[in-house]
């Protein structure tokens, strides 16, 4: 899987990266046919506490699955995304065998 990976407002540590990419790869396991991912991590402005923003966007055949997420830590964020991705692979997996 390629993944492309950028940040907004910061620079990520190795940990981090290492972490997104291995949740990330990780969503192989509930499709086979992920081409890529494209992942954007962002450092939000704000006066709450819950200023991380990770943003995942898929890249299948025929359709592209997008999730986000925000919270206080980055590696929330990236898991929280992460799982909704995987809900949305389940269904499309669903949808496909029905058809």
């Amino acid at each position: 899987m390629k993944m492309d990976f950028q940040t907004v407002g910061f620079n990520a540590q190795d940990a981090l990266v290492e972490h997104t990419t291995q949740k990330t790869e990780s969503l192989a396991r509930y499709y086979d046919r992920i081409v890529g991912a494209e992942v954007y991590l962002k450092l939000v402005q704000d006066e709450k506490n819950s200023n991380k923003v990770a943003e995942i966007k898929l890249n299948i055949p025929g359709n592209d699955l997008f999730a986000t997420s925000t919270s206080e830590s980055f590696e929330k964020s990236v898991n929280e995304t992460v799982d909704k991705l995987k809900s949305q692979l389940r269904k499309l997996k669903t949808k496909l065998q029905s058809h």
